[in-house]
């Protein structure tokens, strides 16, 4: 079962990216994140807090200031 955690924009009917969690999956694959082509990647939760932790760190921060 997908649980619903977070959509990211959110502002129109496109197909915005988002968070799901699957109680049902492995638990190597219970964090799922779409996007708006279709596709999903799937992970752990040790995973998903690596990568938040990452970003908190700013990790992520030079690619985006470059990307603009």
């Amino acid at each position: 079962m997908l649980e619903r955690i977070a959509t990211f924009c959110g502002q129109c009917n496109c197909g915005c990216p988002e968070v799901w969690v699957d109680h049902g999956a492995a638990e190597s694959r219970r964090v799922v994140i779409t996007d708006d082509f279709g596709q999903r990647v799937e992970m752990s939760l040790a995973q998903l807090a690596e990568l938040v932790a990452d970003v908190k760190d700013g990790v992520l921060d030079e690619l985006l200031t470059s990307a603009r």
